[in-house]
């Protein structure tokens, strides 16, 4: 069966119900993508969409709202024949997340939608909402008889769940045809004692196999790409270990700051948004061993095995390898942005980080002794996700002797906004002298013309309407997690940091340089001056 009739079929048909769905992220990046994939021929025949939230919409402004952010964010053009068969698949209910007649007038809805649409119950629920409402929505559809652990459903898949969530089936909504999934952004708890309590609540309504955690870095092109590149190549899988390669960075760096999400990330901090979930995961894409398997659980296996391989660090160890910054006052690209304290819903003495550096180190055969650098900042030069993989120096014999030492190998994977890879090797520079030079062989995935490629909610949606969990972050993926960076945690709240300590346009606080004890430093982010700037 190929792509585009995976979805043509019944039991793919479905109906998503987005909560949240005014918000940001169903206008930035859910909409856009559902209608890339309508583009491409690959929703399903028979779906439909039924965005709930508080504000007061009539059916067409809500669509209005939808074509506007089709227009503004998707790769495709709002084409008029295309446009009425899309948009004539949306509703919308207003509604109140917490109020229980909410869902009875929801599932009255869904009812007449699935005779309309062809739709055999099958239902996506997407949690497009602040984290305080994710209990009480799953609460209330399971009140209103609007999910249900299926029979049997039970597999592989739900084995790190089951170790610490109820795991219990419900009875009430049995009667229900077809299936029922959750999709949950991040975050996914504060830590790991709320994480696990919300996951209990959670598991007492739905299977871990109908549970779609996104992380929407693991549906970026370049990090599908990553176990491509590992283990469908000869020349890279014999030396990804401890013997040839010298460290691993990976940098996730964003030029803006926190804009209207002051109330959010005053409770998170960049350790909690970015590092938790998005870093750790490229780090176990990097580090993984080979899976036995492309099945879903085989890789999401070898992941976790990274995680569990994680070397724990006492508070003094989170002193001396972790790195805590906060942005000041600065300019961005020449122009001047305020400090942190000064942006909207944060408090004039915070806390929070929006920086954080980290030297930490995967306990295993493979990696025994290498150093992964894990970096990710807001108000950085440059908007850039990159993986620097540095290989071992050649011995000091041959043109070492002759020409001195020379500069070390790199492959860099770059993430986005640029996806495609990057290798430097060292060449005779040409002419009649005998020169050693380092070059590039540049690959980039979107450069040429014709090149649209779909963004990463694209794949997670796709992959959400036909039950693969692969890209989606399982249970015990997520305790690990939190159980890695809670001693961070705990530590920084023993004493307050002389924040602001990075202006806004550096490249955060000076003292992550001790984070590499011998010397060296971070690579430059390929964005930041391109090509040369790495060869230099």
């Amino acid at each position: 069966m190929d792509r585009a009739s995976q979805l043509s079929d019944r039991q793919n048909s479905c109906l998503m119900v987005i909560f949240g769905a005014t918000g940001d992220l169903a206008n930035r990046k859910l909409f856009p993508a559902l209608y890339s994939l309508f583009r491409d021929g690959v929703l399903p025949e028979h779906f439909a969409v039924v965005g709930v939230a508080r504000r007061e919409k009539a059916p067409e402004e809500f669509r209005r709202d939808v074509w506007e952010a089709v227009r503004r964010y998707s790769r495709f053009e709002a084409g008029d024949e295309t446009w009425r068969d899309f948009s004539g698949r949306f509703y919308y209910l207003r509604s109140d997340l917490r109020e229980p007649g909410t869902y009875g007038r929801l599932k009255g809805l869904l009812g007449e939608l699935d005779e309309r649409h062809g739709v055999p119950g099958n239902r996506i629920y997407y949690l497009a909402v602040a984290p305080e409402h994710f209990s009480p929505i799953v609460e209330n559809l399971a009140a209103a008889g609007l999910a249900v652990i299926r029979q049997g459903s039970r597999g592989e898949g739900s084995r790190g769940a089951a170790e610490s969530g109820d795991g219990r089936e419900s009875e009430q909504g049995s009667h229900l045809p077809g299936w029922q999934r959750l999709v949950i952004e991040k975050p996914f708890g504060h830590d790991l004692a709320s994480a696990e309590s919300l996951n209990r609540q959670i598991r007492a309504v739905f299977d871990e196999e109908q549970i779609f955690r996104i992380d929407h870095y693991l549906g970026k092109e370049m990090t599908q790409n990553i176990m491509v590149i590992r283990f469908a190549n000869a020349f890279f899988e014999p030396v990804w270990n401890r013997r040839f390669i010298e460290s691993i960075q990976i940098t996730s760096s964003e030029t803006g700051g926190v804009e209207d999400r002051g109330n959010y990330y005053e409770k998170a901090g960049a350790l909690r948004d970015m590092v938790q979930n998005h870093m750790l995961q490229l780090l176990t894409m990097i580090a993984m061993e080979p899976p036995s398997s492309l099945q879903t659980e085989a890789i999401r296996d070898e992941k976790v095995k990274v995680l569990r391989s994680l070397k724990p660090m006492d508070p003094e160890e989170i002193r001396k390898n972790v790195v805590r910054g906060q942005y000041g006052a600065g300019a961005i690209k020449g122009q001047k942005v305020a400090g942190y304290r000064q942006e909207p819903k944060v408090g004039p003495a915070s806390d929070t980080e929006t920086f954080v550096a980290m030297k930490l180190f995967v306990e295993n055969f493979r990696w025994a002794g290498v150093p992964f650098y894990v970096r990710t900042g807001k108000r950085l030069p440059v908007k850039a996700t990159e993986i620097v993989v540095q290989f071992k120096s050649l011995p000091e014999i041959l043109y070492f002797k002759e020409y001195g030492k020379l500069a070390p190998n790199l492959l860099v994977f770059r993430v986005s906004p640029q996806e495609g890879l990057f290798v430097r090797l060292n060449t005779k520079k040409p002419g009649t002298e005998d020169f050693i030079a380092p070059v590039a062989m540049d690959f980039c995935q979107k450069c040429e013309a014709e090149a649209n490629s779909p963004e990463a909610y694209e794949r997670l949606l796709f992959d959400v309407m036909r039950g693969d969990s692969t890209l989606f972050t399982r249970w015990d993926e997520v305790a690990l997690a939190w159980n890695f960076v809670d001693p961070m945690a705990r530590v920084w709240a023993e004493g307050a940091p002389a924040f602001p300590n990075y202006a806004a346009g550096s490249w955060g606080p000076e003292e992550q340089a001790r984070l590499f004890e011998a010397g060296g430093g971070w690579w430059p982010v390929y964005g930041q001056e391109g090509a040369e700037k790495v060869l230099g």
